[in-house]
C-alpha cells in the first residue's frame, strides 16, 4: 500500500453522521451511482472497516449479521456489505486490508461469512479463500421461501464454524432491495 493507511474497525452505533455521509458518499462514487438507500441501509448495523489516507476516507466494507438456512439448520452470518476502494487507490492493497480485518470479525463472531459478489470482483474474493456457492440460492421471503435464480453464481462463503455443502440449497433471509 502506498501512503500512510490507516485501517479503522468500528460499529455503526460508534460513527458520526459525517463519518457515515463520508462513507455513503464514497460508495455513491465508487459504484458510479448504482448504490442507493437499500443498499446503504444493508450496510449499517454491524462493523464498518473505514480505509483512512491522512483524513480522507479512501474505502470502505462492513459485515452485518443475517440468519443463512443451509442443511437443515440456522446459520449466523457475517455478511460483508458495501466493500469500496476509490478508483485512483483500487488495485493497490486497500481493499485487502478493508477484507482482513473484516474477516477477523467473521471469524471471531460468527459461523459462517457469506457475501455477494460483483463479477469484477469475483477473483478477488476466490484468492481470499472464499468459497463460491454452487447449490441453488433461495430467500426466506414473506410468502415462503422463493428461488433467487439471478444471484446463484454471486454468492460466495467463508467457512469458520459450520459444515457447508457448497452444492446444496442455501437460503438467506428476508429484506428489502437485493436479498442476497
Amino acid at each position: 500500500m502506498a501512503g500512510m493507511v490507516d485501517i479503522r474497525t468500528a460499529h455503526t452505533a460508534e460513527l458520526d453522521a459525517a463519518t457515515l455521509g463520508t462513507a455513503r458518499k464514497l460508495l455513491h462514487e465508487v459504484f458510479e451511482g448504482d448504490f442507493g438507500d437499500h443498499d446503504w441501509e444493508h450496510a449499517l448495523g454491524g462493523v464498518h472497516a473505514l480505509a483512512w489516507e491522512n483524513a480522507e476516507l479512501i474505502g470502505h466494507a462492513s459485515v452485518v449479521q443475517r440468519r443463512l438456512l443451509h442443511g437443515g439448520r440456522a446459520l449466523r452470518a457475517g455478511y460483508v456489505e458495501a466493500v469500496a476502494v476509490r478508483a485512483d487507490r483500487q488495485g493497490s492493497g486497500y481493499g485487502a486490508a478493508l477484507m482482513d480485518a473484516l474477516e477477523r470479525v467473521v471469524r471471531n463472531a460468527y459461523e459462517v461469512g457469506a457475501l455477494a459478489s460483483s463479477e469484477s470482483a469475483m477473483g478477488f474474493y476466490a484468492a481470499r479463500g472464499w468459497l463460491p456457492w454452487r447449490g441453488p440460492s433461495s430467500v426466506l421471503a414473506p410468502g415462503g421461501v422463493e428461488r433467487t435464480e439471478e444471484d446463484d453464481d454471486c454468492i460466495f462463503v467463508l467457512p469458520v464454524a459450520a459444515s457447508l455443502d457448497t452444492s446444496g440449497e442455501i437460503i438467506c433471509d428476508w429484506r428489502d432491495g437485493d436479498v442476497w
